[in-house]
C-alpha cells in the first residue's frame, strides 16, 4: 500500500488529489470539463502521459455510474454519429499536428473555440433536429481538435447547448460522448503503453477525492436552475480555450 505514495512527492501528490477533487464536482455537475482543469496542472507537476492515463483510468472507471444513468435520456440519433466521426477524425488531428506548425495551429484552434464561445453567448441557438451529416460535422471539428491539442470538446459541448433541449439531455449527451470516445484513447494509450505502475498508483490514490467530487457534483445538479447550467458550461468553455492559448505556455509549463 506504501508503494502508491512512494512513487510521487507527498506534497505533489495531495495537491493532485486536491485538484482531482474539484475536477470531480465539475464533471458531476457539468457532465464534462475534469481534464480541462486537471490536466493543465496535472501536466506541469508530473510526466504528461502518467497525468493522461491515469486520469483516463479515474474518470472511465469513477464515472461509469453517470454513464449508466444518462444511457436512459441520452439522444443516441445525435451521439452516435459524432462519437464516430470523432474516433475517425482524432487520427487526421494527430496528422495535422504533425505536419502543421504547431503555433500556428494551436492558435486556429483558441479562435474556433473562442468563436464558437461567442456566437453561444450571443444567445445563437440551433433550431433544427439534428441530422445525422450535421453530428458527424460536429464529431468530426472535435476529433480534429482533440488529435491536434486534447481539446475536443468545445464542439460537441456547443452544439448540444445550443439546442433546444433540456440540461439533463445535453449533460447525458455529454456523459455519453465522452465515455464511448474514451474507448478508443485506452486503446491507443495501451497501444503506446502508457498504463505504467506511476499510473496505476496515482489513479488509486485519486479514486476517493475525485469520486466525492462527481458525487456532490451530481447531487447540485439535480437541484440547479437551467441558466446556471449554461452559465457553468460556458465558463468551462473559456477556461479551455484559455488553457490553449499559447501566450499562457509559462503558466502552465508548457
Amino acid at each position: 500500500m506504501l508503494d502508491i505514495f512512494s512513487s510521487f512527492d507527498s506534497g505533489v501528490l495531495l495537491l493532485l488529489c486536491c485538484v482531482l477533487l474539484v475536477a470531480g464536482c465539475v464533471r458531476g455537475f457539468a457532465g464534462f470539463g475534469a481534464g480541462m482543469i486537471y490536466m493543465p496542472v496535472a501536466t506541469s507537476l508530473i510526466f504528461p502521459p502518467t497525468a493522461a492515463a491515469s486520469f483516463l483510468i479515474l474518470d472511465f472507471v469513477i464515472a461509469l455510474p453517470l454513464v449508466l444513468k444518462a444511457l436512459r435520456i441520452c439522444d443516441w440519433s445525435t451521439i452516435i454519429p459524432a462519437v464516430i466521426a470523432s474516433v475517425l477524425f482524432v487520427h487526421a488531428g494527430t496528422w495535422l499536428l504533425a505536419s502543421m506548425d504547431t503555433l500556428l495551429l494551436r492558435w486556429i484552434i483558441f479562435g474556433i473555440v473562442t468563436a464558437v464561445l461567442l456566437l453561444l453567448v450571443s444567445g445563437w441557438r440551433y433550431r433544427n433536429r439534428p441530422s445525422a451529416p450535421v453530428s458527424f460535422g460536429v464529431g468530426m471539428v472535435a476529433g480534429v481538435l482533440g488529435g491536434v491539442s486534447q481539446v475536443a470538446g468545445p464542439p460537441v459541448v456547443a452544439f448540444w447547448l445550443s439546442s433546444s433541449k433540456e440540461p439533463a439531455v445535453v449533460r447525458a449527451n455529454l456523459i455519453v460522448f465522452f465515455a464511448l470516445a474514451s474507448v478508443g484513447t485506452v486503446f491507443a494509450y495501451w497501444l503506446k503503453d502508457f498504463f505504467t505502475l506511476p499510473v496505476l498508483h496515482l489513479a488509486i490514490a485519486g479514486t476517493p477525492l475525485y469520486a466525492l467530487g462527481l458525487f456532490a457534483g451530481s447531487t447540485g445538479f439535480g437541484k440547479a436552475d437551467p441558466k446556471l447550467y449554461r452559465l457553468i458550461a460556458y465558463s468551462l468553455i473559456a477556461l479551455a480555450a484559455l488553457s490553449s492559448m499559447p501566450l499562457l505556455d509559462p503558466l502552465f509549463g508548457r
